[in-house]
Parts: C-alpha cells; sequence; structure tokens
C-alpha cells in the first residue's frame, strides 16, 4: 500500500485551524511547569481539532497532510509546549503504519477512529535487564484467551491517550499489542522523574492479565531487525521538538530584552536591545532556530517520498535514516548551545524562577539523551567508512550472559 505526497489541504489552512490553538496552549507553558501541571486540558483542545489525525488520509475523515506538514505543525506546537510533540510521538507512527497496510476492515476501522479524535500512546521500553535480547513483557495463552503481563517504563504519552501500543514478546517473537488505556489490568503511573520534559507523562506502566483480543496484535513489534521508515521518523519528532524549543528560547529572549531598560555601566549602550553585543547573542539564537527547523524540514521531504514509495526498498530506507541520524547530531548541538547561550543577556535576573527560562535548556538536554548521539555518530561513521547497516532497530537493557528477569530501572 503507498501514500501519497500530494497534500489535500494547504499550510494557511491548517493554520488557520491550528495556530490559535498554539497560542492558547503556549500562554500557560510558564504555569504548567510552575505547578507540574500535566496537559490535560491543552490534548483535550488538540483532540477536539483533530489534530491526531493530519496523516489520515481525507477519504477516512482526516486532513490528509503531508509529512513536512505535519512536522512544521510539531515544530510550532513544540514552540508552544515542547512537552506535547513527544507525548505524541508513537501516535504519528502507529497512522502511518496503518496508511501503509493493504487494505481491509481492521486498518479502515483505526484510521476513522484516529479522524474522530483518537490518540495511541505507547509502552515500549522496560526498566532494569530491558529488551535488547527479548521483552520481559509477555503475551501468552491462557486457554482460550490472550494475556498481557509486565511492566514498561517511558510510557511516553499514554496517561493522554485512548489506546497504548504495547511492545512484547510472544514465544519468543517480537509483537506489537494494541491495549485500551483504560483496560481492566492496566495501571499507569505518572512518576517520571526526570529533570526536564516533565509533563510528557513518560511514567510507569503495568500490565497484570490484560485480556488481548486476537484483532489487537498488529505484527511484529518495535526492535525487529531490517530497515524501516519508523525510527528515522520517531527519531525526527524529537528533533521536531528541540527545533520548537529554539524558536521558543529565541522569542522569549526577545521579549525579555526588549522590556528591559537595566543595563551596566560597561555596556556598550543605555539600553539593552541597543547594545550590539546583545543584538549578537539575539541573532545566533535566531539562526539556531531557524537553522534547526530548516534541518528537520528537510528530513520530511526525504520521509515523503520513501512513504509515497510505500517504504519498502532499503535503499531509501538506509537513506531516510542516515538523514535523520545527521539530522539528529547537528540539531542537538546547536538547540544545546542556543539554550545556554541566552544566559549572557543578562545578570542575576535572568536566571529568575518566574521566568523558568531554564526550562528551555532542561528540556532540551533530556530530549538530546534520546538514542544517545554518541553512539548514532559512530554508526554513521562506521556506515559511511564501511558500509555497515545502520541500526534501524534499536533496544535498551542489560547485554551478555549476565542478564536475568530482574525488574529494576
Amino acid at each position: 500500500m503507498t501514500s501519497t505526497t500530494a497534500s489535500a489541504i494547504t499550510d494557511a489552512e491548517l493554520d488557520a485551524v491550528f495556530a490559535p490553538i498554539f497560542d492558547r496552549i503556549a500562554a500557560g507553558a510558564v504555569a504548567r511547569e510552575v505547578d507540574r501541571r500535566l496537559p490535560f486540558d491543552e490534548v483535550t483542545w488538540l483532540k477536539e481539532a483533530r489534530f491526531g489525525a493530519l496523516r489520515v488520509p481525507v477519504e477516512f475523515g482526516g486532513y490528509g497532510a503531508s509529512v513536512r506538514q505535519l512536522f512544521r505543525l510539531l515544530i510550532d506546537l513544540a514552540a508552544a509546549e515542547s512537552n506535547l510533540p513527544q507525548a505524541l510521538r508513537v501516535h504519528w507512527s502507529f497512522v502511518e503504519d496503518q496508511r501503509l497496510a493493504e487494505p481491509n476492515p481492521r486498518r479502515e476501522r483505526w484510521l476513522r477512529a484516529v479522524a474522530a479524535g483518537t490518540l495511541v500512546g505507547n509502552a515500549i521500553t522496560e526498566p532494569g535487564v530491558g529488551a535488547v535480547d527479548r521483552y520481559r513483557t509477555r503475551l501468552t495463552e491462557d486457554g482460550d484467551r490472550l494475556l498481557l503481563n509486565g511492566v514498561k517504563y517511558y510510557s511516553t504519552g499514554s496517561l493522554f491517550a485512548d489506546h497504548i501500543l504495547v511492545a512484547a514478546d510472544r514465544d519468543g517473537e517480537r509483537v506489537g499489542v494494541l491495549v485500551d488505556a483504560n483496560a481492566e489490568g492496566v495501571t499507569q503511573h505518572d512518576d517520571w522523574d526526570g529533570f526536564g520534559q516533565r509533563l510528557t507523562a513518560s511514567g510507569t506502566t503495568e500490565f497484570t492479565d490484560v485480556v488481548v483480543a486476537p484483532d489487537r496484535i498488529l505484527g511484529p513489534g518495535y526492535g525487529v531487525a531490517g530497515p524501516t521508515y519508523g525510527t528515522a521518523y520517531l527519531q525526527l519528532v524529537q528533533l521536531a521538538v528541540l527545533a520548537g524549543i529554539a524558536a521558543r528560547a529565541e522569542r522569549d529572549a526577545r521579549d525579555w530584552v526588549s522590556a528591559r531598560t537595566r543595563t551596566y555601566t560597561h555596556a556598550s549602550a543605555d539600553l539593552p536591545r541597543e547594545d550590539p553585543l546583545v543584538q549578537q547573542v539575539i541573532g545566533r539564537l535566531s539562526a539556531a532556530a531557524f537553522t534547526a527547523r530548516a534541518t528537520v524540514l528537510a528530513v520530511t521531504d526525504i520521509l515523503d517520498r520513501v512513504l509515497a514509495a510505500g517504504a519498502e526498498d532499503h535503499g531509501d530506507l538506509a537513506e531516510a535514516e542516515l538523514a535523520a541520524a545527521q539530522a539528529q547530531l547537528a540539531v542537538i548541538d546547536i538547540v544545546l548551545a542556543a539554550t545556554t547561550q541566552l544566559f549572557e543577556l543578562g545578570g542575576a535576573s535572568i536566571v529568575s524562577e518566574q521566568l523558568r527560562l531554564d526550562r528551555h535548556w532542561r528540556n532540551a538536554r533530556t530530549v538530546a539523551v534520546h538514542n544517545p548521539a554518541i553512539f548514532k555518530a559512530r554508526a554513521v561513521g562506521d556506515h559511511l567508512l564501511n558500509g555497515t547497516e545502520l541500526p534501524f532497530g534499536w533496544s535498551a537493557g542489560e547485554r551478555g550472559a549476565h542478564v536475568t528477569d530482574q525488574v529494576t530501572r
């Protein structure tokens, strides 16, 4: 099944729908950070506008947006609230999988459900031993029933979701299982304790004898060997978050400087906004935001083409994976530098807790540790020098003979 790069809607039409919602979300960003209030209301606003249906084809009730249009909006949403695009990360790959599937009633049912507002979260990563060799979360037979049991961590966005895509082991095979978020036996915890991206609901999810219908087994699970579009796609969502953080950091810094009258006896101008040194910092921040955005959108053009061709050609998939990896290595450095440089604009007052400008660096630093760049840089170099295949599916956990079934973080 192939998708199409031709968009059924214009950028202007999308902006007319979502820009006012993003502005409304941005208005409460600092207060949510201070209160550590999960953005349930904000997710509801997005659902009501059917944000999750951006990539659903028009014939199934969606917007029919291109990959480029989706990621343009994800960057803008991240500038308003960086936690939200990350919380929805796996939702987009779920929709993409449905788009690519052969026509069948189940595919149409899920596409129409997403078009009506359904959101999908995830439960992939496991604590402790993890899933380097296999998942400890298991789908087993119990008479005529299938039962899901296990513990997941970093279940990003699942507290906001209607369904949870769970990566599990079934007799040694990795499978994806779609579970209702409110199903009996599902317990979710908001216990994510990272210093950034605090509102992504990236906590622990427990599955205890959750009954799974056969039609909720969606095929191979995350981490199956072989080329895929999915890892580049998922990585690019993180980069869109970084690009949005850079945009908001530049905007916040510019607003702060524009209103400021205090300066120093040895400054180059009477007002900070007229000081050439301050102007230089703002210029660099704007360049970082521009470069991060342009880099992300450049990769979306490749993904649009790959998905339009059915995401089956190994050469195309390798091109997309390489582009996303190279973009990751560039965008991380650019955005982390920018979110540090903004503090050069002022004295002690710029670190006020009321401003929470530190959230930009904390959030960027947290996003940047996903799929660590040091391993990705080596993989890119090995690929370019020796033709070694890129690691499309990566799993975290313990390696070697000492691996047991212990469950620790």
